[in-house]
């Protein structure tokens, strides 16, 4: 979001509740919007959960990973729908601009985080309502050390570690600390860390 506030003079936010067990994540996305006078919206889509059961929105569905296969936590057809409603109240409201924050680079193997995903839906949506639109993806090449300094860079390093949630037990901040979400954001902070240290060291 800072990206988006800093490229664009109107910014607005879309939530996804799509009957995921970290309800937190809805809660701190409207804080988040509040907090920086961004308007915000959230979007039913819990007929995901009905179509596609996950790790993510069942209890009774373990985080894991088999070798050779996509994690428990990949939810079928999740960003293909969240990009495809995001257009569509997109061109209600005469904004051509979706950003949105998947990443390939040290992601978790979805493959709808991949940038040919998104360019190819790009296109499929521009041809399927007739319209121009620009999907943003800053952090596609980024990773998590890389992302942490792009926060530092915009202002917001402090912000993103204290207020956001990318915990898969829904815990906001560095999390539980033991999902393979929380190991990725810890890993690539404590590299940006010791990165930006010894800069600082070099600099004196």
């Amino acid at each position: 979001m800072f990206w988006a506030l800093q490229r664009f003079e109107e910014v607005e936010t879309i939530t996804f509740d799509y009957g995921q067990r970290h309800k937190s994540e809805l809660e701190h996305a409207k804080a988040i919007a509040g907090k920086l006078g961004v308007p915000h919206r959230i979007l039913d889509m819990s007929l995901l959960n009905q179509l596609a059961p996950n790790a993510l929105t069942r209890d009774d569905i373990a985080i894991e990973q088999e070798e050779g296969e996509l994690p428990s936590t990949f939810v079928e057809g999740r960003n293909l729908l969240f990009f495809s409603f995001a257009a569509v109240y997109a061109k209600q409201i005469g904004a051509r601009h979706i950003v949105t924050g998947v990443c390939e680079t040290d992601f978790s193997g979805y493959p709808d985080c991949r940038d040919v995903f998104v360019k190819s839906l790009n296109v499929t949506l521009n041809l399927a309502m007739d319209y121009g639109f620009v999907l943003h993806t800053p952090l596609m090449w980024l990773d998590k050390a890389d992302t942490w300094c792009l926060a530092d860079e915009l202002g917001a390093f402090d912000f993103v570690r204290t207020e956001t949630v990318t915990c898969y037990n829904g815990l906001p901040g560095d999390g539980c600390g033991e999902c393979p979400s929380c190991k990725l954001r810890k890993a690539g902070l404590e590299c940006y860390l010791m990165e930006r240290k010894q800069e600082e060291g070099a600099s004196r």
